[in-house]
């Protein structure tokens, strides 16, 4: 037997049951940098009664921009890229191995579900795979591109990443979308379900992109943000658009090369990573926000980003405090809130907050406060830090006392943040214009 035939068979055989994914990742990653791992590896699917080839997964090493990745890709044309219990722990393998060499991991995600027939052995598989994603949480980047369907416990490994990007024929559903449409009694496609769109309160760090080269771009946008903190970068000019208009759009202009996550789950808080003066940031752009369970939220995620992966966070505030309504009343809100300051007490991340518009009640408390450990808090000179949006506010709040003697109270705290600076509570108000170059004076001093 021509054993060097028998293997060039073998490997014609395997890149044929694989022909579309390793064409993304080829598409993914730089030109023939791609090592395969474990390539030989399968088992008999008797549902399907046929070998998975590869066990349905594609796994390896490649690079990126010249940096280090580990690839995971699903085959679709494997049992439709079914989850199995040797698919689980070919996965689980590679994550081991990505964990070892601190390498980032890249999922490439196309799957049905679950591979039908194995019942609870790919259960259990399924578990071990989603608890050491978990673990690799926070210390080692991990990204999923959807570029088709990805239903089922797949959708589930997506939510772990810490980026997730969606092309514009990507669908990610808990359960199949034709079963969601039969429920419904409609007939709608995949995409007006679980695309990216579609998903506006799912609260992942998602973010859309073309294809699998501006995915690329992407991640070594995020993966440069948190390998290398500070960049040569020279101070930068005034911005005196913003002494006109201080708004959230204006201030996402001050964030060099900024890539914001999530942007259509609550997009009254933007959520973006970049640099201000060549040093990597974390920063939160409310846009005049009343808080409820889902914006907490997602600024909780986001700040365990931060705080996982030691990025200094700058909150630009412009908050009225808590929604008053009967929905947000009855909702986790407050349990979210407990969470994020949970997190920003055990973390303690370097923070600088800058109040931009509205510090209103817990607006000022949980996102400028001194006294949650901000290590500078600015306010520009239009901004506002008091109790209660308005008058009315503190009359509703306290009934029955004098209204004249709260109106002036009220008045006094509204004026300016002149009031909160009095306290020692802020380290300067500024002019608008020169807020740039404050929050790069300091974060030369929090970040070495």
């Amino acid at each position: 037997m021509d054993r060097i035939q028998v293997l060039k068979e073998r490997k014609s055989a395997l890149k044929n049951a694989g022909k579309q994914v390793r064409a993304q990742i080829s598409a993914l990653v730089d030109e023939d940098s791609f090592v395969e791992l474990a390539s030989f590896s399968y088992s008999k699917n008797e549902f399907f009664d046929e070998e998975a080839q590869g066990e349905g997964v594609v796994t390896g090493f490649a690079t990126i921009g010249g940096y280090p990745f580990y690839v995971i890709a699903q085959n679709f044309d494997v049992c439709y890229g079914g989850l199995s219990k040797a698919n689980c722990e070919k996965i689980a393998k590679a994550l081991n191995t990505a964990e070892k060499n601190a390498t980032p991991v890249v999922y490439l995600l196309h799957s049905y579900g679950v591979c039908v027939g194995e019942g609870v052995h790919v259960l259990e598989g399924i578990s071990e795979l989603l608890l050491k994603a978990t673990r690799l949480k926070g210390s080692v980047l991990q990204f999923a591109i959807l570029d088709g369907e990805v239903y089922g416990s797949s959708a589930a490994l997506a939510s772990v990443c810490d980026v997730v990007f969606f092309t514009k024929q990507a669908a990610l559903c808990v359960n199949s979308p034709f079963v969601l449409s039969a429920k419904a009694g409609k007939n709608v496609k995949a995409t007006e379900i679980g695309g990216i769109e579609a998903l506006s309160k799912a609260n992942l760090p998602a973010v859309a992109v073309k294809d699998m080269r501006d995915a690329a771009s992407k991640i070594l946008a995020v993966s440069d943000i948190v390998r290398i903190p500070v960049v040569d970068s020279e101070l930068n000019e005034p911005a005196p658009s913003l002494n006109r208009n201080a708004s959230a759009a204006e201030i996402f202009k001050l964030i060099e090369s900024p890539l914001e996550l999530g942007a259509c789950s609550f997009p009254e808080v933007k959520t973006v990573l970049g640099r201000l003066g060549g040093i990597a940031v974390a920063a939160l752009i409310f846009d005049n926000v009343a808080l409820n369970e889902g914006n907490v939220k997602k600024i909780k995620n986001f700040t365990e980003f931060a705080c996982c992966y030691g990025l200094p966070l700058i909150t630009f505030v412009d908050c009225k405090g808590v929604e008053a309504s009967l929905d947000t009343a009855n909702s986790a809100v407050l349990k979210e809130i407990g969470e994020y300051l949970s997190l920003l007490d055990e973390a303690d991340p370097a923070k600088i907050a800058v109040v931009t518009g509205k510090a209103i009640g817990l607006g000022y408390a949980l996102f400028a406060a001194k006294s949650v450990g901000f290590d500078y808090t600015f306010a520009l000179a239009t901004a506002q830090i008091s109790l209660f949006e308005s008058s009315v506010g503190a009359e509703i709040e306290f009934p029955g006392r004098n209204a004249e003697q709260l109106a002036q109270v009220y008045a006094d705290e509204k004026g300016d943040p002149f009031n909160a600076a009095k306290g020692g509570y802020l380290d300067e108000i500024v002019e608008p214009q020169f807020i740039k170059q404050y929050l790069i004076a300091s974060l030369q001093t929090l970040v070495r």
